[in-house]
């Protein structure tokens, strides 16, 4: 049974730490508690920790110590070698990984990166330690300015030598290959000679291969004056502002980072100025040269406007910062969110992840994290792509979602608004946003807006609606949105951002309307707990809902759990468990239970039941011996919009769970709500459960 994969290079900048990443998003949605170890780290820089390492921890939440991930420093690696105790090494990183291995049900192991420059004798123990562990390998080359022949015969070679020494290959990846990847990747697979290894190559991505101003940063010791919201820019050319600002600006770049010395405000306030009108190029930041700063009534003009790069000051004088910074390589980091998201998407498209998640897990695992729900949710949204519409293109906060989404390549999308209020909400949100791949409208100078006030005309005009009350309310982006969904524009919308809860859904109950058979529109959350996925309802809708109506809640709760992977066993709560209460609150929960076994006999439903009972094995068992739900429950049904909106929002302060939703159940089409309060991860994940449920449909 595989308990871990060993992910190995023989070259520096192979691009190893982004099928690294591809393959942790993997093994955390496949797996309860998955370990990250990097058994030879380079040296630190200035006692710096390792990039990598935090990265893993943070961007996956891996619950293990730094001092955990590693064993040795290059150089301490280096030092044992030379004094003939090479065993030692592999012992002490042999035991470590025992160690970790009874942590932990899964673990990836992740090679050396031969940085700043690899030997021969690095590669020898990557090659060692995944011979002493047992464990399978994934090989990774890139090509850079290698030929497409080269790229193949040394990848071949590195196969070989993993297969001299018994290592199991399960995957062998050409990465930052030119436009030929394809037939790369054929090459390849016929050079390996053996049909259970994988074979992939991943196209190289500008993007990715360019600094971030903030690894700049780090590289020549800068200090931010402003703008620090902005550091994660990306860096594609730089720019020496030593000309007049006319002449500097004809030649400006995309993405360039300006450096200029600290005493030239005209260069820095017209860079400034033609980044924030967008009238060129984009700039990614500003780096003040030679220890200068402008005249602080100069810096006044700054204060109390939008500044949506960063501008950093660096003592060195304006060539010698030139050249530092064209030294920079790109990194990964815990911020890097964008080129992370990035680096997993091209994994995915380039490799067949079915058949590796095949090969790696071997053994199934039981419940399921937030982590492991995600995954699937992605992965669920991808099988049938949908549309979804998001009505509020002045929030930076959707707008950053969007582009979030672009890189994950999940969702269509349209946003309505103008071009340029999208493009100012995404310099805000300090992201990138490409509206080549998305969809914006401005409805009322829209080409279905017409059409659309006629619509809304025919279906409300017996509710006294007249023709100009019907323009006037489709003006409204709510319902714009909302009528795009009804004539199949669109599949389901996310609002709520900047809109209450009843001007984002009234809409919906006028126009879209409920499901056959459905009278009780409601809403769960997905509590994502450390341990499990839970199912709470109603928390956002009824206020008082009657047995019959929270019978419906409870079955409309079910159905949603049987279509996100949950199997619903489902708790009616109230404060009492059983037969043993009495009084009006707990009678309405007893016939709702009535009510909705006798509809749906097929699924494991109980109540009334209390919520420690419901969700606590060794309570269940005491309270209620023979229930199928007591102590295991999934779907758990609040009495009232009073308990589930607060016990929901109780158990996501006190234990740190992700509640994802409110999702509304029962609509012909989807469309949710949003808090006020929202994160961009609120936003990203309501946007893909709209797009699961409209597959649902």
């Amino acid at each position: 049974m595989n308990k871990a994969v060993f992910v190995a290079t023989s070259h520096a900048r192979s691009g190893k730490t982004s099928i690294s990443l591809g393959l942790m998003n993997i093994l955390t949605g496949m797996t309860k508690k998955v370990g990250y170890f990097r058994p030879v780290i380079s040296d630190p820089i200035a006692g710096a920790p390792d990039e990598h390492i935090e990265t893993f921890l943070s961007h996956f939440n891996i619950d293990m110590a730094y001092d955990d991930a590693f064993v040795y420093t290059r150089s301490q690696v280096e030092r044992l070698i030379n004094q003939g105790k090479s065993d030692l090494v592999i012992s002490r990183i042999i035991s470590h990984y025992k160690a970790l291995e009874e942590k932990f049900d899964f673990i990836l192991v992740d090679g050396s990166d031969f940085y700043p420059e690899g030997s021969i004798v690095e590669f020898e123990i990557n090659l060692e330690i995944a011979h002493n562990l047992g464990i399978p390998a994934v090989l990774v080359e890139a090509q850079n300015d290698l030929s497409e022949e080269d790229i193949i015969s040394n990848l071949t070679i590195i196969y070989k030598a993993f297969r001299e020494k018994d290592v199991e290959v399960i995957a062998v990846v050409a990465n930052k290959t030119t436009d030929a990847a394809k037939k790369i990747r054929e090459d390849l697979s016929i050079a390996i000679e053996d049909t259970n290894v994988l074979t992939a190559a991943i196209p190289s991505n500008k993007r990715l291969d360019c600094p971030t101003v903030d690894e700049i940063r780090r590289a020549t010791g800068a200090r931010v004056l402003m703008g620090e919201d902005y550091l994660g820019n990306i860096v594609e050319h730089t720019s020496v502002g030593a000309m007049q600002p006319n002449n500097f600006l004809k030649d400006l770049q995309n993405n360039s980072l300006v450096v200029v010395p600290g005493d030239r405000s005209d260069i820095l306030m017209a860079a400034t100025l033609a980044n924030n009108a967008r009238l060129y190029s984009n700039i990614s930041g500003i780096i003040l040269s030679a220890g200068l700063l402008p005249d602080k009534n100069i810096i006044r003009l700054f204060e109390g406007n939008a500044i949506t790069m960063p501008i950093l000051s660096v003592q060195e004088n304006t060539f010698d910062t030139a050249v530092a910074i064209s030294k920079v390589n790109a990194r990964i980091y815990p911020n890097s969110i964008d080129k992370i998201e990035t680096m997993i998407r091209s994994f995915q498209e380039a490799i067949d992840t079915e058949a590796l998640e095949k090969k790696i897990i071997t053994f199934q695992t039981e419940g399921m994290t937030p982590k492991m729900f995600l995954y699937n949710l992605y992965k669920k949204a991808k099988v049938q792509r949908k549309h979804i519409i998001l009505p509020e293109g002045s929030d930076e906060r959707i707008v950053a979602a969007a582009s979030r989404l672009l890189n994950m390549d999940i969702v269509d999308m349209t946003i309505l608004g103008t071009e340029e209020m999208v493009k100012d909400a995404a310099m805000r949100a300090g992201v990138e946003i490409d509206l080549s791949k998305i969809r914006v409208i401005d409805p009322v100078n829209s080409e279905y807006f017409e059409d659309f006030v006629k619509t809304m005309y025919e279906l409300r005009k017996a509710k006294g609606l007249t023709e100009e009350a019907a323009r006037d309310v489709m003006s409204d982006v709510s319902y714009f949105g909302t009528m795009m969904i009804y004539k199949g524009l669109a599949d389901g919308m996310v609002s709520g951002a900047a809109h209450t809860t009843q001007h984002t859904i009234l809409p919906s109950f006028q126009i879209i309307k409920t499901k056959p058979g459905v009278s009780t529109v409601s809403s769960v959350f997905f509590m994502c707990l450390p341990d499990r996925v839970s199912i709470f309802g109603d928390c956002a809708v009824n206020p008082n809902p009657n047995a019959q109506q929270l019978a419906e809640i409870a079955l409309s709760s079910a159905e949603t759990a049987l279509s996100f992977g949950i199997e619903p066993k489902v708790a009616l709560l109230s404060y009492s468990s059983g037969t043993s209460g009495k009084g009006q609150d707990v009678d309405v929960v007893r016939e709702a239970t009535a009510i909705a076994r006798e509809k749906r006999p097929d699924l494991k439903i109980e109540g009334p039941i209390q919520y420690d009972a419901a969700v606590d094995m060794k309570v269940g068992r005491s309270k209620m011996p023979n229930s199928e739900v007591a102590g295991q429950a999934s779907v758990l049904i609040f009495p009232d919009l009073n308990t589930g909106n607060n016990t929901y929002k109780a158990v996501q302060r006190e234990t740190g769970a992700l509640a994802i939703g409110p999702m509304l159940q029962g609509l012909n089409k989807p469309v949710n709500d949003l808090s006020r309060g929202c994160t961009v991860d609120d936003i990203l994940n309501t946007i893909i459960i709209t797009a699961i449920q409209a597959q649902n449909k």
